[in-house]
C-alpha cells in the first residue's frame, strides 16, 4: 500500500488571503498592526506557530488561547462562507484511488472548519483518514500532522508516502517526517521559495498535475497492483 497525503489551505480550496485577513483582524483587535503580506507569508502554520512570529513570547502564553479562540470565530463567521474550492480537486483524487493509492488530509485547520472544506471539494467519500490540528500538539513545520495521518493509515512507512501541499512549511514538514513531497502554486508562495524549502515537482493546480498525471510522481511511484 502506498498513499498520498494532502495539506487542504491553499492546496484544495482557496483560502489563504481569508486565513491572512482573519489574522489582520484579529491582531489589529488585540492592539497590533502587521502588514497583510508579512502576515500572508505564515499562513500554513498553525496559530501555535504563526503568533510567536509576530507577538513576544510573553503575550503568547497570557493571551494566546484567547487570540487564537477570537481568530477562529471571526474566521467562521466572517471568511469561511467565501471559501471556494480549486478546479478539478475531485477528478484528481478519483484518479488516484484509480491507481490504488490510499488518501489521507493532513491539516493545520480545526475539525470543524476540515469537515467544511471537504464538502465544498467534494471529497467526503473519497479518504481513507484525515488529521487536523486537534490531533497534532504542534503545527506544521513540524512533522507532527504527517505523522499522525500515517498513524492512521497504517501498515504505510513515510518511504511509501507523498505530501502534496502549497507552502514551504508543507515541505519542512514532509522532510522531518521523511515523506517526499509535490508543490501546488495556487497557494500563492513564490515558486523558488518553495523549490527551496524541498518541494520535488511543482504544478499550478490539482487540474494541473491531472493534466500532467503520467510524467508526474504519483505515477512513478505508484502501487503495483497484485
Amino acid at each position: 500500500m502506498k498513499a498520498v497525503i494532502f495539506d487542504v489551505d491553499g492546496t484544495l480550496v482557496d483560502s489563504v488571503d481569508l486565513h491572512a485577513k482573519s489574522w489582520q483582524e484579529t491582531f489589529e483587535h488585540f492592539g497590533h498592526s502587521f502588514r497583510f503580506d508579512e502576515i500572508r507569508s505564515q499562513i500554513g502554520k498553525g496559530g501555535d506557530q504563526l503568533m510567536p512570529v509576530f507577538l513576544s513570547e510573553e503575550e503568547v502564553h497570557s493571551k494566546g488561547e484567547e487570540i487564537e479562540k477570537y481568530r477562529a470565530e471571526l474566521f467562521k463567521k466572517k471568511f469561511l462562507h467565501l471559501v471556494k474550492p480549486f478546479p478539478q480537486v475531485r477528478a484528481l483524487f478519483e484518479k488516484i484511488l484509480h491507481d490504488d493509492w490510499k488518501i489521507a488530509l493532513a491539516s493545520s485547520a480545526k475539525g470543524d472548519e476540515l469537515e467544511t472544506y471537504k464538502k465544498i471539494s467534494q471529497i467526503s467519500d473519497l479518504l481513507d483518514t484525515e488529521t487536523s490540528s486537534d490531533d497534532a500538539d504542534r503545527s506544521k513545520p513540524h512533522p507532527d500532522i504527517f505523522q499522525a495521518a500515517i498513524k492512521r493509515l497504517g501498515q504505510i512507512s513515510p518511504q511509501d508516502c507523498v505530501v502534496i501541499g502549497d507552502s514551504p512549511y508543507d515541505a519542512e514538514a514532509a522532510s522531518k517526517a521523511g515523506i517526499r513531497s509535490v508543490a501546488f502554486l495556487c497557494g500563492g508562495f513564490p515558486e523558488e521559495q518553495l523549490q527551496k524549502a524541498g518541494f520535488e515537482q511543482l504544478y499550478r493546480d490539482a487540474a494541473d498535475l491531472l493534466r500532467n498525471y503520467e510524467r508526474s510522481l504519483l505515477n512513478q511511484e505508484r502501487p503495483h497492483k497484485l
